[in-house]
């Protein structure tokens, strides 16, 4: 993906932007408005046709949701901010320190900084040389889909040339640190009676149409197993924050959860690989939604494990992807 100014790439230093899905600028229903009008104004996440879409989402959904939502991220707000857009700042900076000579930023598909901000911003440094990772180790159509169109968007008469990676849910370095992530909490806390890996869900049709996030999404599972010298069998797979009422890939989290209490599970260790930071969807729908669901159905503890978010070692796993040159395209 590059635009055909000419220019001399070579002698000019290289950009690494890593790409996340977004956040609200504040845990206010307005800030949360804005934000998910922008989000779910995307086609790739939101199919619909807009004649129906656009008046159901603005008349309808953003005025119930917004107030809820922001009461949701009022309760995992950080000092500096959304743990979203926090973590994914320190994981740009420890990524960079690990790439000297290379410019190394981040930005948002929806919210701030835009995709297309700071890649204007690169180009006025004098970059034109721009890897972008967006911070989906699965491909998805709904994720890194849409952050290549955001940087097709952005390029055409920047006289930059962009590379993008579409995924890296087998890449031994990310793959090493999901499982010492998991390990190191095993050593201070115990193994849990039952390890749940829980993804982002996205609608069944979208599978069954070519996407292939579960084929990823079960790849991913099945490596992390082998790096902790378990069976793929240990580990149960699920999917959460299903939206709307269209079948999603299943099964889904909460259920599972809930029936494995029904069981007679009383603790269950639960990570989210697909998720690079802890965000809403960690930190409140699982930590704290999801716990409650496990233990009102008879469960005693869900311990959740926390992303890799800045860790030293999803740092050398991001920049060695970098420095690599296949995968880039």
């Amino acid at each position: 993906m590059q635009d055909d100014a000419p220019h001399d790439a070579s002698a000019a230093p290289p950009a690494l932007l890593l790409v996340n899905l977004g956040t609200p600028a504040a845990p206010t229903a307005r800030a949360v408005r804005r934000y998910l009008a922008q989000f779910l104004h995307d086609h790739r996440v939101v199919q619909l046709t807009r004649w129906l879409w656009c008046p159901l989402l603005h008349f309808v959904i953003l005025p119930l949701r917004s107030p809820k939502v922001a009461r949701k991220y009022a309760e995992i707000w950080m000092e500096d901010g959304s743990p979203l857009a926090v973590h994914t700042a320190a994981l740009a900076t420890a990524v960079g320190a690990r790439l000297p000579g290379w410019q190394v930023r981040h930005a948002m598909r929806y919210g701030e900084p835009s995709v297309a901000t700071v890649l204007a911003e690169l180009r006025a440094q004098g970059v034109r040389r721009v890897r972008v990772l967006p911070l989906y180790p699965q491909y998805s159509t709904t994720t890194t889909t849409s952050v290549e169109d955001a940087v097709a968007a952005a390029v055409p008469g920047s006289g930059l040339q962009v590379q993008l990676r579409r995924d890296y849910h087998l890449d031994p370095g990310w793959v090493a640190a999901i499982a010492e992530r998991i390990r190191a909490h095993w050593q201070a806390h115990g193994r849990g009676e039952r390890l749940l890996l829980s993804f982002h869900g996205i609608p069944q049709r979208l599978v069954d149409a070519g996407d292939p996030y579960a084929r990823q999404c079960e790849a991913s599972t099945a490596a992390i197993a082998a790096a902790l010298g378990i069976a793929r069998k240990e580990i149960v797979l699920t999917f959460q924050s299903r939206f709307g009422r269209e079948a999603w890939l299943q099964p889904y989290t909460q259920q599972t959860l809930e029936a494995l209490a029904r069981e007679g599970v009383r603790t269950v260790d639960v990570a989210c690989p697909g998720f690079a930071v802890d965000c809403l969807e960690t930190l409140e729908e699982i930590a704290m939604q999801n716990a409650e669901a496990f233990r009102a159905a008879g469960g005693q503890a869900l311990r959740y494990i926390p992303c890799l978010n800045a860790a030293p070692a999803h740092a050398d796993a991001l920049a060695a992807l970098a420095r690599t040159d296949a995968g880039w395209s």
